[in-house]
């Protein structure tokens, strides 16, 4: 559900990302230069994981071809949303899982993309909904825990929920009561 929310976000809000993110403290705070999409109504950074020597099937796999860290923000209301893709080798996978989970992200997927790579390469989805500044500093540590950059890990505040998590007996999914904070 909160993916799908989270996709929904990065699709139907453009006019009010457009308003409402402020990239420069993103770019300060991830390290990285990123990319305003019209189209798309989303910020995106992003980092090619160059420090890897991919194959898949014989064939060398650059950075362009799929092994790409990326991060996109948008505005939803009066809370940013986040969605990552993170490039990750087989050793990489837990302690970035534990960085994004001990942090208030949730992984929304890991898988691979290819077939017969070596060294194995492995995709970790993440996503979130909060302040800004925060989930700036959770795509930058998560990202810091696949790359061999030496980007400063710092430790993050977890993100508060953006409304209260409903009881058993309210009959209703976590996700859906964000949606129905987020959105009335």
């Amino acid at each position: 559900m909160m993916r799908s929310f989270v996709a929904l976000c990065l699709v139907a809000a453009p006019a009010m990302a457009a308003k409402g993110l402020d990239s420069a403290r993103i770019e300060q705070i991830t390290g990285l230069k990123g990319q305003w999409t019209e189209k798309e109504g989303v910020f995106k950074v992003q980092v090619p994981r160059s420090d890897l020597a991919v194959t898949a099937a014989g064939a060398k796999v650059t950075p362009p071809l799929g092994l790409t860290t990326w991060a996109a923000f948008t505005k939803a209301g009066a809370h940013t949303v986040v969605m990552g893709d993170i490039v990750l080798t087989e050793d990489q996978v837990n302690p970035a899982m534990d960085a994004a989970l001990q942090n208030g992200l949730e992984v929304t997927a890991l898988h691979n993309h290819f077939f017969w790579e070596n060294p194995r390469v492995m995709f970790m989805h993440v996503g979130g909904m909060g302040e800004e500044e925060n989930l700036a500093q959770l795509a930058r540590m998560t990202a810091a825990r696949s790359a061999a950059r030496s980007w400063p890990v710092r430790r993050c505040p977890a993100l508060a929920p953006t409304v209260e998590r409903p009881s058993s007996a309210s009959g209703i999914s976590a996700g859906e009561a964000r949606f129905h904070g987020a959105f009335g």
